[in-house]
């Protein structure tokens, strides 16, 4: 659309210097009729351009009105519990373990400070792996077989792929900023059917950095040409979103999909 813009604009500009032109055209002329020509050519000089201007004030009067009312232009997503469900307890409970169990296993895993450290991809899975069985090394087997099937958190939510067709077909720029470990990256990206939708993703496990780091952040605005206060950064953690605003963005904390689009409405994102 922008494109065919540029080229219909060129081409007014064109036509308006020819008619410019045609009063030095026809000023030279000796006819019979040259006088006459002058003074049409003089007249169309005059009264085109006031007409095209007449009718470019009636086309933003009652034209049709843009969709973005706002100055936002960047939507930045998150993936987990935002555009895909992390849904470990949930997945957990599907082992069936005894209850001491279950929790000590979540303290050792998805509640461990390594879980983080695990989306920063800066060692290798077993590392990690070795790491949370180091914490209750008593489950080793079962830490390895939760590990192993981790993937099986993370569904798509139903809304996830129109949501992010929509704004793309409305002209926002859309991308994605998410903490991803590189073995559930590696798993799930097939899943992840509105990747197709976005012009940019940035993994923490690809970059080797983390959110609320502001140089994941930094990262990317600078890769993508962002301007901060024109983008918009949807997550479900409020520290992730304090960065976010920290670093010049706008932020909305996560709490459904609902509440998300009341929320960019305020903002003019419609």
């Amino acid at each position: 659309m922008d494109k065919m813009k540029r080229i219909l604009a060129i081409i007014g500009v064109v036509l308006l210097l020819a008619v410019f032109c045609l009063p030095l055209v026809y000023s030279g002329g000796t006819g019979e009729d040259s006088q006459e020509r002058f003074l049409g050519a003089a007249a169309a000089a005059v009264f085109i351009p006031m007409l095209v201007y007449v009718l470019m004030m009636a086309f933003k009067v009652w034209g049709p009105k843009s969709s973005r009312t706002g100055n936002i232009k960047n939507v930045v997503f998150d993936v987990g519990n935002v555009l895909m469900g992390f849904e470990w307890p949930e997945y957990l409970d599907r082992f069936g373990f005894p209850p001491e169990e279950r929790e000590k296993i979540a303290d050792a895993t998805f509640r461990s400070p390594g879980w983080n450290e695990r989306d920063r991809g800066s060692k290798t899975e077993e590392e990690y792996v070795q790491e949370f069985v180091s914490a209750a090394p008593e489950y080793e087997e079962d830490i390895r077989e939760v590990m192993r099937r981790t993937p099986e958190c993370i569904r798509l939510y139903p809304y996830s792929e129109s949501w992010v067709s929509y704004l793309n077909e409305k002209g926002y720029r859309v991308f994605i900023l998410s903490n991803y470990s590189r073995y559930m990256l590696d798993r799930n990206r097939k899943d992840m059917v509105f990747l197709k939708y976005a012009e940019g993703a940035v993994f923490s496990c690809e970059e080797k950095l983390i959110k609320p780091e502001d140089a994941i952040y930094r990262l990317l605005l600078e890769r993508y040409g962002l301007n901060p206060v024109e983008t918009v950064f949807l997550d479900d953690n409020p520290a992730n979103i304090d960065a976010a605003v920290k670093n010049g963005m706008k932020g909305i904390v996560f709490r459904g999909f609902e509440g998300a689009v009341s929320e960019l409405e305020k903002l003019g994102v419609k």
